[in-house]
């Protein structure tokens, strides 16, 4: 298995593991961002509309351009109340099907290590961005620990497995992720740290979870009876209970926003 391997089909899978996390960060950034209403939003990898909708519900945008691989994670996305002001449609992130400077606001929200060619997807963010718009963006800090599954990536590793990791992974720490910003030529240059907490019931709840809309779930189900249950037991170990047996998973997320030169 390769990282390829990793796809996100299941819409409504997705929306309870990882959609909670992109719109607890994605209001956040949208608070930082500060963006003006009335604006027209490309939002890149679009998934199955976690962030299009927060954008609809927060930023009176004048329409809304999501665009993703998947047409399962689409089917979700067009059932969305923000869905009204949206239009999807499948494609790919490193040759955007829109003319020049379509969009006063490009946006690829934990999607940039997913791309494989991370410049030419931000060359093509910038493409299609008017002069003086904004070019933005979130990731998972996932090689320092910021990864909502960092702790069952460890214990998976514990048991000997190795956690797939996006295939451009390289580019989530803050320094890499700025860097690729200024050399797509973008200028204005701002970056953000980005920390939010989920409360899981108890480990049943986080086991099940974590294993929706992503590509821990069938590894874990073709696994052994009994080398699924050590790796249970070892995540058992590492999770941080509290006294009436709640877990509060802690992520961390790093933030770009740039300006188009005019």
């Amino acid at each position: 298995m390769t990282e390829r391997a990793i796809r996100f089909d299941d819409g409504e899978g997705y929306e309870q593991m990882m959609g909670k996390w992109s719109q607890m960060v994605g209001s956040i950034f949208l608070d930082w961002l500060a963006p003006a209403p009335g604006l027209r939003w490309v939002d890149v990898g679009c998934g199955n509309g976690a962030f299009t909708d927060t954008i609809a519900q927060r930023c009176s945008p004048e329409a809304i351009d999501g665009i993703d691989t998947s047409e399962g994670q689409l089917a979700y996305a067009r059932t969305r109340p923000g869905a009204r002001l949206a239009t999807f449609r499948q494609g790919d992130a490193m040759a955007l099907p829109y003319p020049d400077q379509s969009f006063d606001i490009a946006v690829m929200a934990l999607v940039m290590f997913f791309v494989p060619d991370p410049d030419r997807g931000a060359s093509e963010m910038v493409r299609v961005v008017k002069p003086g718009g904004t070019v933005c963006a979130y990731v998972w800090d996932i090689l320092n620990g910021g990864f909502p599954l960092d702790v069952l990536q460890e214990a998976m590793r514990d048991v000997g497995m190795k956690p797939l990791l996006p295939p451009s992974a390289r580019i989530s720490p803050m320094e890499p992720l700025r860097t690729l910003w200024s050399d797509a030529g973008l200028e204005a240059i701002e970056t953000r740290e980005i920390i939010v907490q989920r409360t899981f019931s108890g480990f049943d709840e986080f086991w099940r979870t974590s294993q929706l809309g992503s590509g821990i779930g069938p590894r874990i189900a073709a696994m052994p009876d009994d080398r699924r249950e050590a790796l249970k037991a070892r995540l058992r170990e590492r999770l941080p209970f509290d006294a009436n047996g709640r877990i509060t998973i802690v992520a961390r997320a790093n933030a770009v926003s740039g300006k188009v030169p005019a």
